[in-house]
């Protein structure tokens, strides 16, 4: 079975068991509870100042002037909410990955070790400080990304293509990491991520695909204003729980290409004209 299946049916077999969605509710928690606080508090000054920026576009003018033709004129009030929804996402979204990350993520290893890789051994490549650091790099340069980016996500069809490829790359550069600092030593991991750069990013889009799902309920949600908190919520935990999946598709790839990548060295050691690591080893994918 191609390992980039086989990782991804291992991963949806663990993500429903219940230690599994006892670690969605940690990071659904302190998302919702924090960035509730701030819409709360900050929602008119938010909204308004949304309003006043929007108002100065000529493209705001036109979508005003087509729903005074069709007869909904009302819609001009959701728009400024409906902004920054659609901004809020994106931050709400790193702050559950980042929380994930740093605090799920070792949960899931240990979890994954005592069940199917108690035989790999661990070589600490990694740590939690140096997950923290490298997560908080990658996301301040993801997000340098996303604003530059952002008038593009008015073309199509850039605004579709856009959004995974900076989630895919975010995610395989953060998921990555975690994944490997128990087991791997940096020389690995750096060895892991550089051959199967492509497979793991791809992993990374397909998350970031499966992320959008529920941003477009989240999206919709705006025009029913007082279903909004709710479905928000609801929201945000359907993402911790997808970015729990993603940690154990990544998780499982990861770890069962170290398998491989230590089964080749070894045999590479024993074979004839001395001991050595091979220049190159393949994972399917």
């Amino acid at each position: 079975m191609n390992d980039l299946l086989r990782s991804f049916v291992r991963a949806l077999a663990n993500a429903f068991h219940p230690r599994m969605l006892w670690l969605t509710f940690m990071p659904f928690a302190v998302a919702t509870v924090a960035w509730g606080a701030i819409l709360w508090f900050f929602w008119q000054t938010l909204t308004g100042a949304a309003r006043n920026w929007l108002d100065g576009w000529a493209l705001s003018s036109a979508m005003y002037r087509l729903f005074d033709s069709i007869g909904f004129s009302s819609l001009h009030a959701v728009i400024a909410p409906f902004f920054i929804v659609i901004m809020a996402i994106p931050l709400i979204v790193v702050t559950i990955l980042l929380l994930i990350a740093t605090l799920s993520m070792p949960a899931v290893i240990k979890l994954l070790t005592r069940r199917q890789y108690a035989a790999l051994e661990m070589r600490r490549g990694g740590s939690w400080y140096g997950s923290l650091g490298h997560s908080v790099i990658t996301t301040v340069v993801c997000l340098v990304l996303l604003v530059v980016t952002l008038p593009l996500w008015l073309i199509p069809p850039f605004f579709a293509i856009i959004p995974p490829v900076l989630w895919g790359w975010l995610t395989y550069r953060v998921m990555t990491y975690d994944a490997l600092a128990l087991h791997a030593s940096a020389e690995e991991r750096r060895a892991i991520v550089r051959r199967a750069r492509w497979p793991l990013f791809g992993i990374g889009v397909i998350s970031g695909l499966l992320g959008s799902l529920p941003t477009m309920l989240w999206a919709w949600s705006v025009w029913l204003l007082p279903l909004f908190p709710v479905v928000a919520a609801v929201t945000i935990w359907i993402y911790a729980f997808i970015l729990v999946f993603s940690a154990l598709w990544f998780a499982h790839y990861c770890l069962h290409a170290l398998e491989h990548l230590r089964i080749e060295t070894a045999a590479a050691a024993l074979a004839p004209g001395g001991p050595g690591a091979p220049p190159e080893f393949r994972i399917s994918g």
